[in-house]
């Protein structure tokens, strides 16, 4: 076949993490472990901050909303993987894969915008306390998850629409359990300097924008922390940032790693393992790290299980 982007036809094959047959049954099982566990946890977040009336303030309103991306991100993959095992099929259709590289980006980068969202939460709360409530207002937290629903939509719009120019050879193989952008792009057979340079500059504004407002949000934190003078201050300001300072490393962390290492390497399958961590892992803990580094989410668990029981 010629060289050719024909949506009819075309589809991709997911190499997944192994070839082996007999590791099939296990990361089968493992992948549905770790997914019933991160859906479980996440929904549990959500649930218990929308039944206790204490929980209704914006660090918990934006919690559950990253709860629910988190949901949602692993969803878009992990599922598609464990059909895969189970019918012994590496494919995926064009229109298929389009469709989770389009979610893929979206929820990551919701995940980054969140997390920043939240880190300005923590800001708010400790650097003007007094005037916390006025200016995390409803309205203000409202416009904030939808500036980052709003952007998020739109840089994963453009770089899936950027995908279909590309040409790509008959059936071409993946390595990786996903459609990931950057391992997409670079089966076309047609040039991929403008998708390179999207790529490029969306991570750099985008992903690099939220993160140096985490940092510049964090060093402002430290600044009024090592003002107060009591000891039991500084450990309450410290306990309020400590939950989502673990997931904001955690997070960016692994994905930093994941992709120095793979540009390091250049092995495949060294790098779908890797990628395992920030696609799988991360969203698996985040629910334990959130609850179990705070009292209110714990107590507002123990109400939402001893009113069921």
């Amino acid at each position: 076949m010629e060289p050719g982007n024909n949506t009819n036809i075309l589809e991709f094959l997911l190499k997944g993490l192994s070839e082996e047959v007999d590791l099939q049954p296990i990361i089968f099982e493992l992948f549905l472990s770790m997914y019933l566990i991160t859906i479980f946890g996440n929904l549990l977040i959500i649930l218990a901050t929308i039944s206790d009336t204490h929980l209704h303030i914006p660090m918990y309103f934006f919690l559950s909303n990253f709860s629910f991306v988190d949901i949602c991100f692993t969803t878009t993959t992990i599922p598609k993987m464990l059909v895969n095992i189970q019918t012994q099929s590496k494919v995926i259709t064009y229109a298929g894969c389009i469709t989770q590289m389009y979610l893929f980006i979206l929820f990551v980068g919701l995940d980054s915008f969140l997390l920043a969202v939240m880190a300005y939460d923590r800001f708010v709360a400790i650097c003007h306390p007094l005037h916390y409530m006025v200016i995390m207002n409803p309205w203000l937290c409202g416009q904030l998850i939808l500036a980052s629903w709003i952007i998020s939509f739109l840089q994963s719009l453009l770089q899936s629409l950027m995908v279909f120019r590309l040409s790509f050879c008959t059936h071409v193989e993946i390595p990786q359990f996903f459609c990931e952008l950057n391992q997409v792009v670079h089966l076309a057979c047609s040039d991929t300097f403008l998708n390179d340079m999207v790529i490029y500059f969306a991570s750099v504004l985008l992903g690099g924008g939220c993160l140096t407002g985490i940092l510049y949000s964090y060093c402002k934190i430290v600044s009024s922390i090592c003002v107060i003078s009591s000891s039991q201050g500084k450990y309450k300001a410290f306990s309020i940032c400590a939950s989502h300072l673990s997931v904001v490393s955690l997070f960016y962390c692994t994905i930093i790693s994941v992709y120095l290492s793979s540009a390091a390497t250049h092995d495949s399958q060294s790098s779908a393992t890797a990628s395992v961590m920030y696609t799988v892992v991360t969203p698996m803990l985040n629910p334990f790290i959130n609850s179990l580094r705070n009292k209110d989410a714990k107590r507002a668990l123990k109400i939402f299980f001893g009113g069921k029981l």
